[in-house]
């Protein structure tokens, strides 16, 4: 009789820690004028209303998980739910384009840069409706850094910014340095000629016969979106936020460096910066800075976990 009342104590336990790890989600639906664009909500039970945090996604396909079609790692998702078990609600989205966002998405040759951050001012406006939050957070990972920034300027009904691997220079700029590393056996000329077709675009200029060689990067029909996208600068833009901000940045980070942080935390002498040791872009645990390994071990690793410090972190500046 006593081993069966043990194993009554054990089960009646094992559903108790279940139910407390259990993510209550909802969906969210955003109407936009070219289709719907599609979330989820995971608010905790509570009897008054709490903080809720906007995550918005990098560049790319990349849903709301944080998840490209080759390249599963759940880095958002397991944000997300960090933060709802330490009693913040959350709302991830797929872009218009994207994954169940797909049928909101626009011909190439209309969409801009533009585009997106109204969506993030739409889903500000969104939450802010919902009388369950307090406060709303935005949180841009990546690429959504810039996007979160410039949304949440002069918006008050953002409280709070934090940006995780965000970058601190023009997009053309980066653009110019990532090819720097790609281009190391090519021929100058070819350099030349490509850093040529960035400056025209950064000077808003659309380039004309584009070799067939390098249409895939300068197709005239993407033309217009990286101009709209090149004529931000994330240190103007941060410069102008009044609210509290938080910067992110990891180590071992192979795609933003933690020199971009700097500038961002420059341009914003009252943001706190945190560098967080051995983290990569997707938020995990890297001893290495070694391509082929990180998109091995983290990138395309969807069991492998987001640091708990970075969920600390981003909590504890929501909670302040």
């Amino acid at each position: 009789m006593k081993k069966v009342y043990i194993s009554l104590l054990f089960c009646m336990l094992s559903v108790s820690i279940s139910a407390q790890l259990l993510v209550t989600e909802e969906p969210a639906i955003l109407k936009t004028g070219t289709g719907d664009i599609y979330g989820t909500l995971k608010v905790p039970v509570n009897n008054r209303p709490i903080p809720v945090a906007l995550i918005i996604a990098g560049s790319g396909p990349t849903d709301r998980n944080g998840n490209q079609p080759q390249m599963k790692n759940n880095s958002l998702k397991m944000l997300s739910d960090g933060l709802y078990y330490n009693n913040i609600a959350t709302l991830c989205f797929d872009k218009r384009g994207i994954a169940e966002s797909k049928d909101a998405g626009q011909n190439e040759s209309d969409l801009r840069f533009d585009d997106y951050i109204k969506d993030v001012q739409d889903w500000i406006d969104y939450l802010a409706k919902d009388k369950r939050f307090s406060d709303i957070v935005i949180i841009g990972h990546s690429e959504g850094s810039l996007l979160g920034m410039i949304a949440a300027r002069n918006n008050k009904k953002a409280s709070k910014y934090i940006s995780v691997a965000g970058v601190g220079e023009p997009a053309a700029n980066i653009l110019k340095e990532q090819l720097s590393k790609q281009m190391v056996a090519q021929p100058q000329v070819v350099k030349d000629m490509i850093f040529s077709y960035i400056d025209k675009l950064d000077k808003g200029e659309i380039i004309a016969d584009v070799p067939a060689s390098l249409n895939m990067l300068f197709r005239p029909s993407v033309q217009p979106y990286m101009i709209s996208w090149f004529k931000y600068n994330p240190q103007a833009e941060i410069s102008g936020l009044e609210i509290p901000v938080l910067i992110l940045q990891g180590t071992t980070d192979i795609q933003v460096t933690v020199k971009q942080a700097e500038l961002l935390a420059e341009a914003n002498k009252k943001a706190r910066k945190v560098i967080i040791d051995k983290m990569d872009h997707v938020m995990k645990n890297s001893e290495t800075t070694d391509q082929q390994t990180q998109i091995k071990d983290s990138y395309t690793n969807p069991d492998k976990p987001v640091i708990p410090e970075v969920i600390k972190r981003i909590a504890d500046f929501i909670k302040e």
